[in-house]
């Protein structure tokens, strides 16, 4: 072992000449382990939010979307086609989508409907593996079912069975005037999931029955396409509209929910920079350490000096010294920060079972509970920054303590 890190290591170890050094040493370790901790944990809370929340938000919406002008597409099988000779397209489906009021008794509610075939759904969409009651199957033609989110059949109050009236926003025009569309339909399931948005605001009926009740003929408002990678959407999207009709644009689910994801990214970013002046706190602890710890051994210094020892051998020591409390306290926080992260499903609603209530609610945050992803590249990341801080503020007390001059520091000794 050099000398150096020996001395060093001496050096941080509680002394009865003066524990007001090893006291800061402490805090300066405790500060490290925390701010590691928390940046470790609030990172893989976030990377886990937004896995959840994308794989719920593509479990409803398509990777990519083909749509015709003003949301009508003439001839969607070609399309379909098209589409399919990509290698990357795993399935597609048709779809009308419109907005429309439902009213279940006095209730009402503003929903989106989607009119799908139960069996091309599933190829894009994993919807009936969230269904609570019913099935997709009970939706076919000219029988007029109806499948609802489980908070948007909340708010009604009805179940599978009870009969809801659709009005769509087109009307009947007539001599007493324009009379909106209304069509009685049947529930005839409920799905949850686990998306606020769609759970809230989504109504899934046959295609054929949402052509009925918009009038749109043989039209549809497009064709949902799904994916082997969903992060080569925008690329494929791109593709596609080369090939695509002047009638036919495409759009994938980085544009649709764009916003959303860009505020995650950067709301991560922030944190990171938060939650790093903890750290940075923490490393400035160790220079006023380091500071007093030169002050204090200025009689070794001296000695060190006058036996030959050279001037960076003595930073060094100081060096060493910081960086083990910087080591140290760095270990401590990566271990519970990844002892939290991996058992954070745990952890929470043990707490929020002490507290009696719960910390998430979903109409809020978009999902009822607090996922976590534990990133290596995080950690590396958060350990490379503590690292560079805590060298960092070694810095300029062992170069001071390099520069003493040992006459001066033995003279009243």
């Amino acid at each position: 072992m050099p000398y150096e890190l020996l001395v060093g290591l001496r050096y941080l170890r509680a002394r009865r000449r003066n524990r007001f050094i090893s006291i800061n040493s402490a805090v300066s370790m405790i500060g490290i382990a925390v701010g590691v901790w928390a940046l470790i944990v609030v990172l893989s809370v976030m990377n886990g939010f937004q896995k959840e929340v994308r794989e719920r938000i593509l479990g409803v919406v398509s990777h990519v979307q083909i749509s015709g002008t003003g949301n009508r597409l003439a001839d969607w099988r070609p399309i379909a086609k098209i589409a399919a000779q990509n290698p990357h397209v795993l399935g597609s489906a048709p779809f009308v989508q419109a907005q429309a009021m439902l009213v279940a008794g006095q209730a009402v509610r503003g929903a989106l409907v989607r009119g799908i075939v139960p069996e091309e759904e599933e190829k894009v969409a994993d919807l009936g593996d969230h269904m609570r009651l019913g099935s997709l199957d009970a939706l076919k033609p000219g029988e007029f079912n109806l499948v609802l989110g489980a908070d948007l059949a909340r708010a009604l109050g009805v179940l599978p069975g009870d009969k809801i009236a659709v009005i769509a926003p087109q009307g009947l025009v007539t001599p007493a005037g324009v009379i909106p569309r209304l069509k009685q339909f049947t529930v005839s399931g409920i799905f949850d999931a686990g998306f606020a948005e769609a759970d809230a605001g989504l109504a899934l009926m046959q295609l054929q029955d949402a052509q009925t009740l918009y009038q749109l003929g043989e039209d549809v408002t497009g064709v949902r396409l799904k994916l082997d990678d969903l992060f080569v959407a925008g690329t494929v999207a791109r593709e596609l509209l080369k090939q695509l009709p002047p009638d036919a644009y495409a759009s994938d689910w980085t544009r649709t929910h764009a916003n959303f994801f860009r505020a995650v990214a950067i709301e991560k970013n922030m944190m990171f920079i938060i939650l790093g002046l903890i750290v940075l706190v923490a490393a400035i602890n160790i220079i006023s350490t380091l500071v007093v710890a030169v002050k204090d051994k200025q009689g070794d210094i001296a000695i060190l000096r006058t036996l030959g020892a050279q001037p960076r051998s003595v930073m060094g020591i100081f060096i060493a010294q910081g960086m083990l409390m910087g080591l140290i306290g760095l270990a401590a926080g990566v271990l519970l920060g990844i002892v939290t992260a991996l058992n954070i499903d745990v952890i929470v609603p043990a707490i929020e079972q002490v507290l009696g209530f719960k910390i998430l609610a979903k109409d809020v945050y978009l999902i009822p509970e607090l996922p976590s992803d534990l990133q290596a590249a995080d950690v590396v990341r958060i350990s490379l920054m503590a690292l560079a801080l805590s060298f960092a503020a070694t810095l300029y007390p062992s170069w001071s303590a390099s520069r003493m001059n040992p006459a001066e520091a033995l003279r009243y000794e």
